[in-house]
């Protein structure tokens, strides 16, 4: 087993910061794109078109399939497999972060509720398929060689990308308002814990950056998501202890530091009482699964 889980970026496979890609019978290598990496996490962002087909992945611990016409995506840092693409018809767009526009990268993101594959209308995928095509056309050396030409691949590229957050949107289960502020400050909340759980672990700590008191945070939290902000500071914590725990030979030891904890034993005691099991009692029960 590996010491670190594998991260890949884009520059293997595009000099650009996006790639575009059309999967179909006549694609050879479709099934390279998702199947060809193992247990990895990637820099940028993954979105996928399927008009028709099978695939299956691992995302995080979990199963997602998506089936006939649909999208799913996968978010940077994100511990992933492809286990199945079966005759699969679709596009596939990789982006790293800085061409995702802001409002597109708050959703996903700062989403209170788990990403999951859609399937949708297939008027709906011929409207999406439509954007990815112009794109696709659109995405050459000549075109992006120059300012012009990549302002205008960009528009394309966040049409693209607009599509998905806005039919994500439509699904979302989270309340209506979203000038709701509780909702807002709980997205935002969880946007920093995300980037900072390794060096921030109370809510005392976000609740200074976000110029609040502490209670009122825990409040807005609980009331947007139903757990105190505590609890998703240790999920962010836990998923990723998981996945070294999983995917890597590092020890718990170095893994406790890994996580931003001096203390080993403290970070073991914390696991335990959260997941009602040992960090290695954990490894060796999930190591045949994966």
């Amino acid at each position: 087993m590996k010491q670190t889980i594998p991260t890949y970026d884009l520059n293997g496979i595009s000099h650009h910061k996006f790639h575009v890609k059309r999967m179909d019978e006549r694609t050879q290598d479709a099934e390279d794109i998702l199947l060809d990496k193992g247990i990895h996490r990637d820099s940028h962002y993954i979105f996928t078109c399927m008009e028709s087909g099978h695939v299956k992945m691992m995302v995080d611990f979990k199963m997602i399939e998506s089936k006939d016409s649909g999208i799913f995506c996968v978010l940077p840092g994100q511990v992933h497999q492809g286990l199945l693409m079966k005759d699969v018809c679709g596009w596939f767009v990789a982006v790293k972060a800085e061409l995702v526009p802001d409002t597109v990268r708050s959703f996903f993101d700062e989403s209170l509720s788990e990403i999951q594959p859609l399937s949708i209308d297939k008027n709906l995928i011929k409207e999406i398929n439509t954007t990815a095509g112009m794109l696709h056309a659109s995405y050459t050396d000549e075109m992006l060689s120059s300012k012009e030409g990549f302002l205008v691949v960009q528009s394309l590229l966040n049409a693209f990308l607009g599509m998905f957050a806005l039919i994500y949107s439509r699904n979302n289960q989270s309340p209506a308002s979203s000038e709701n502020r509780t909702l807002q400050l709980s997205r935002i909340f969880r946007s920093l814990v995300r980037k900072d759980f390794k060096t921030s672990k109370s809510p005392s700590e976000y609740a200074e950056i976000l110029n609040i008191t502490r209670g009122y945070l825990t409040e807005a939290v609980r009331e947007a998501t139903g757990k105190p902000a505590q609890h998703w500071i240790h999920q962010e914590i836990l998923i990723e202890a998981k996945r070294l725990l999983v995917f890597t030979s590092l020890s718990v030891k170095e893994i406790a530091y890994e996580l931003g904890y001096s203390d080993h034993t403290y970070f073991s005691r914390l696991f335990s009482k959260l997941e009602d099991q040992s960090p290695s009692e954990f490894r060796n029960l999930h190591h045949n699964k994966h």
